[in-house]
C-alpha cells in the first residue's frame, strides 16, 4: 500500500506545447507498471484549453468546479459543469478547457498503453475554440 498524502506531489504548469493559457496539473495517480491508470486535477483559466488530442484506451473528465468547454472533432462544443462525467472513447480526437469568462477544473483519468496515455495534436485556434 501507498498514501500520497494531499500536497505531496508538486503542481506542474500545462505546457505552452499542450494547453492554451493558464493550466495547473495536480497529479493524482501514476502507479507503477503494470498499472496503466494515470489521473490529475486539471485547472484552467478563464479562456485555457488543451491543444487538440486523443487517448489510446480513452479518458474520462470529471468537472469538479466552474464552467467549461468540451468538443469532439466534428461535434459542437458542449458545456461542462461540476458533477458531470464525460467520456472521451479510445482514438476519439477532442478538446476540453474553461469558458471564455469561467475557470474550470476537472479530474482525468486515462490508461497507458504502451507507455503512452495520449497524444498530442494541433492546438484549438481562436476561431475553433470561440465558434460557440
Amino acid at each position: 500500500m501507498e498514501i500520497h498524502r494531499s500536497g505531496s506531489r508538486p503542481s506542474q504548469t500545462g505546457s505552452a506545447e499542450y494547453f492554451t493559457g493558464r493550466v495547473r496539473i495536480d497529479p493524482l495517480m501514476g502507479p507503477p507498471d503494470p498499472a496503466r491508470v494515470t489521473g490529475a486535477h486539471v485547472t484552467f483559466e478563464p479562456g485555457a484549453r488543451t491543444a487538440w488530442h486523443t487517448h489510446p484506451l480513452g479518458q474520462t473528465l470529471i468537472v469538479t468546479v466552474g464552467l467549461g468547454w468540451a468538443q469532439r472533432e466534428g461535434g459542437p462544443i458542449e458545456e461542462i459543469r461540476p458533477g458531470d462525467v464525460v467520456w472521451f472513447p479510445p482514438g476519439e480526437k477532442h478538446w476540453h478547457g474553461a469558458t471564455a469568462a469561467t475557470g474550470m477544473s476537472h479530474i482525468a483519468i486515462q490508461e497507458k498503453q504502451d507507455g503512452s496515455a495520449v497524444t498530442w495534436l494541433d492546438p484549438v485556434t481562436d476561431a475553433e475554440y470561440g465558434g460557440r
